[in-house]
């Protein structure tokens, strides 16, 4: 029986020619990656362990992006103590306010994460590099130390599903459709401990930042990993961009799947996931109309370039239906600043939206947009769960970054396709 494309990264960097599902093995990592919430406590279990020396101080990359700009005092102890961590150890990847962006938008942008490679993280949407032809996956801050430590992890390998993806997308489809349909058939636990192995003809229409999104929220439906086959559109991306050499494998043509399902891209509607669970989709059509207070724009899922420029298009020359608040968050700097060249930050603050330093902010309830008791909001971030943006009575609607541009114009959950005939209340 032949290896799925994460079965062979992972025989790879277990120095074995073969593995198989449910096989506990023992992995060189080529990256272990924390954050301002979870380096901390990894850093604590590597002081009681005695041990003082990291394994490469090349390979582990340290973002201070949950609680940053830091927004109380122990968001700033937090952060103060990575970064004299970082000192101390010479880690090279050690990123924070001015020099940052959300994490697993950073990686990816720098070259830090490329093909091939073998990654953890002690952040769960750590999953989201399987768009570069990595495996890929999010752990806890003990085996985030013991990565720092001895540049190894243990896993058991995952068994898959395919996902075969066909046709062109249709208009205003993006990659968060695509994964929101995804786990609307799958359910939040479908995929529990397997691996989503994206193949098809379908593949080519889909940009580096529709797989960046489709990857990141592989986790919501329960899978280790979600990665896709490297293609022209991946080579085109780490060209020049890649720190390290990379090297592309590729799922044997007898691989075994647990099951196999197909997306047609030009047959998806917008889609839309309804509290308090990324399973509870509606496509935009079966939405009925439901009045929002606030949209969010941003997260490690869609606060990249293609994204902003979606938003931007849509608000340009509109504004912001009143009683509504918008927030808009590149994941970066570099698209922070690609923002302000292109003019769309301009776009968004004539529509009457606010425009954020890179952060996860308001995504995990950490701040930047809390919402109220009873607020209803619609977010381009990956999770809806209760209490998860801050009251536990508030709501959140999942969706893509056109679908909360429209929703910001429109005043209500809204289809892109028809906020020409939105007019704003003024």
């Amino acid at each position: 029986m032949g290896m799925t494309m994460t079965q062979k990264i992972l025989a790879a960097h277990a120095g074995l020619d073969s593995v198989e599902e449910g096989q506990l093995i023992e992995a060189k990592l080529d990256m272990v990656l924390g954050n301002d919430v979870t380096s901390p406590v990894a850093i604590n279990e590597m002081n009681k362990s005695g041990k003082n020396t990291v394994f490469d101080n090349t390979k582990i990359s340290l973002v201070m992006d949950h609680f940053t700009p830091n927004k109380d005092i122990q968001s700033a102890e937090n952060c103060k103590q990575v970064r004299e961590f970082a000192k101390a150890h010479g880690i090279l990847h050690y990123y924070d306010v001015g020099d940052m962006g959300i994490e697993h938008a950073l990686l990816p942008e720098k070259g830090i994460v490329t093909c091939g490679d073998c990654v953890i993280g002690a952040d769960s949407h750590t999953c989201t590099y399987g768009a570069l032809g990595a495996f890929s996956t999010g752990v806890g801050s003990t085996d985030m130390a013991a990565g720092m430590i001895s540049g190894k992890a243990w896993f058991k390998v995952p068994g898959a599903i395919k996902v075969v993806v066909t046709g062109e997308k249709a208009p205003y489809i993006s990659g968060k459709d695509v994964i929101l349909h995804i786990i609307g058939i799958l359910g939040v636990d479908g995929a529990l401990y397997k691996s989503l192995e994206f193949t098809g003809s379908g593949i080519k229409n889909l940009s580096m930042d529709d797989r960046l999104c489709i990857s990141n929220m592989a986790i919501e439906c329960g899978a280790k990993n979600g990665i896709f086959p490297v293609d022209s559109v991946t080579l085109e991306y780490v060209k020049g961009r890649s720190l390290r050499e990379y090297k592309i494998f590729e799922a044997d043509a007898d691989a075994d799947y647990e099951r196999e399902i197909t997306v047609d891209l030009s047959t998806l509607r917008p889609t839309v996931a309804f509290p308090h669970l990324p399973e509870n989709t509606k496509t935009i059509d079966e939405v009925p109309e439901i009045r929002i207070d606030q949209v969010v724009i941003g997260s490690c899922t869609n606060g990249r370039m293609e994204d902003m420029r979606t938003a931007a298009a849509i608000l340009k020359g509109r504004k912001v239906a009143k009683g509504v608040r918008v927030i808009v968050i590149p994941a970066t700097q570099k698209i922070y600043l690609d923002c302000i060249k292109e003019g769309l930050t301009e776009i968004f603050i004539e529509a009457g939206a606010v425009v954020s330093t890179p952060t996860c902010g308001p995504c995990l309830g950490g701040h930047m947009g809390i919402l109220a008791k009873g607020e209803k909001a619609v977010s381009t971030s990956n999770r809806n769960f209760v209490g998860r943006m801050g009251h536990t009575e508030s709501e959140i609607y999942l969706a893509s970054p056109a679908v909360a541009a429209a929703s910001a114009v429109a005043g209500y959950i809204a289809d892109p396709a028809s906020i020409q005939e939105v007019a704003y209340e003024s």
